[in-house]
Formats: structure tokens, C-alpha cells, sequence
């Protein structure tokens, strides 16, 4: 019969595994990905190898690890909002969605992607299947639950999806991949997301079902 892991135990691995990601990601954001090897990850992390392929056996289950690090989303935290008012659960969205992008290292995170898929293509679809995919199907879904209580009017959840975190993120995070200081204040990322909501009510808001 074999022995259930301590909490202790769980916790010491635990707390290995975030060393392991935390030291992989810096390692991936300044040598890239072909530049890092298993190898330097475990030195920098302060951990044996054979601790390190016990948890991630490839570099790519590493690499897939820290995108859905990086796109994680504790919906018993921050659960969806509930259907009913429009305009406030886009806005709680928006500003989600606002945090997610700006967090440090996103936009590194991105670009590691974007210079190595070439030689490297599985790292795109890890960044799209695990990361975007994932938070995309999320907003579908409140979407679509806004739109089954009649709070909004559409035919296509996935495509009124695409356009409100489109709005979003062609301010807030994509001249970040070319303009090392784009740093908007909060003032303006918070209009971003209301100007963002208010077309998405204009399209798609139910009249009088999304709030004052």
C-alpha cells in the first residue's frame, strides 16, 4: 500500500514547482526558448535535476505550465457574473481582463512566442490552446448566459466575444510588443474598458436590461 504525501511534503513541492516556473521564466524571457535547457532551469531554481523532471519531464511541459500560470483564472475567486446586468458584468470583465494583460512579463511572455514559432510551432498553439483559448471560451459562455436571459440581444457569443477583448487589448496590451513605453495610466486604461462596454451595450445591450 502505498503511502499518501504529508502536507508537508505537498507543500515543499509545492513550493519547488513555483521556484522551478519562476526560474524558467526568467530564464525564457532572457535567453529565449531554444537558449534555455532543463539544465540551467534546475541550477537557477535551486533544485536537483531529478526534482525537476520528476515535475516536468520536457521543456515544453514546462513552457506549457507558465502560460497557463500566466492566463490563470480562479473562478471560484472571481466566478463569472451573473447574468441579469450587462453593462456592470462587461465592466467587471474588462477590468479582469485589463489585469490579466498587464501583469509583468505578459507581453515578454508573447513575444518569446512570436520570435521562436517558426522554428518552434508547438509554442503557439501552447500560448493559444492553454492560455487564450481558455479565458476566450470563459467570456463566450458569460456571453452567451447574458444573451439565453434576454439581457442581450445576439446571434454569435464567440464573435461578440472576439470584438469586446479585441477593443480591449488593441489599447491596452499590443502596442506594448512594439512600443517599450506604453505605459498608460490607469485613468486611461479604465476608459479603454468603459468605451469598450458602451459599444457592446450599443450593439448588443437588450433596452432597458443592462443597468443605469
Amino acid at each position: 500500500m502505498t503511502a499518501q504525501p504529508s502536507e508537508y511534503h505537498r507543500r515543499v513541492a509545492a513550493q519547488k514547482r513555483t521556484s522551478i516556473i519562476e526560474a524558467a521564466t526568467r530564464l525564457f524571457l532572457d535567453s529565449g526558448y531554444d537558449g534555455t535547457s532543463l539544465a540551467r532551469v534546475a541550477e537557477a531554481a535551486g533544485v536537483s535535476r531529478a526534482t525537476l523532471f520528476k515535475q516536468f519531464t520536457t521543456k515544453a511541459a514546462l513552457f506549457e505550465a507558465i502560460v497557463t500560470e500566466y492566463w490563470k483564472v480562479d473562478e471560484e475567486e472571481a466566478p463569472l457574473p451573473e447574468p441579469g446586468d450587462l453593462r456592470a458584468g462587461l465592466e467587471t470583465i474588462g477590468r479582469r481582463y485589463v489585469a490579466l494583460l498587464t501583469q509583468p512579463g505578459m507581453a515578454a511572455l508573447f513575444r518569446i512566442v512570436i520570435a521562436e514559432v517558426p522554428r518552434f510551432p508547438e509554442l503557439g498553439e501552447t500560448q493559444f490552446e492553454l492560455g487564450k483559448m481558455p479565458y476566450f471560451e470563459s467570456v463566450r459562455r458569460y456571453l452567451a448566459a447574458e444573451n439565453a436571459a434576454g439581457t442581450a440581444l445576439l446571434d454569435d457569443a464567440e464573435m461578440a466575444a472576439t470584438q469586446f477583448l479585441g477593443m480591449i487589448s488593441t489599447y491596452v496590451f499590443w502596442p506594448r510588443m512594439l512600443l517599450a513605453r506604453w505605459e498608460p495610466d490607469d485613468s486611461a486604461l479604465t476608459n479603454a474598458v468603459d468605451q469598450a462596454v458602451l459599444t457592446m451595450l450599443a450593439r448588443y445591450g437588450a433596452p432597458g436590461s443592462h443597468g443605469a
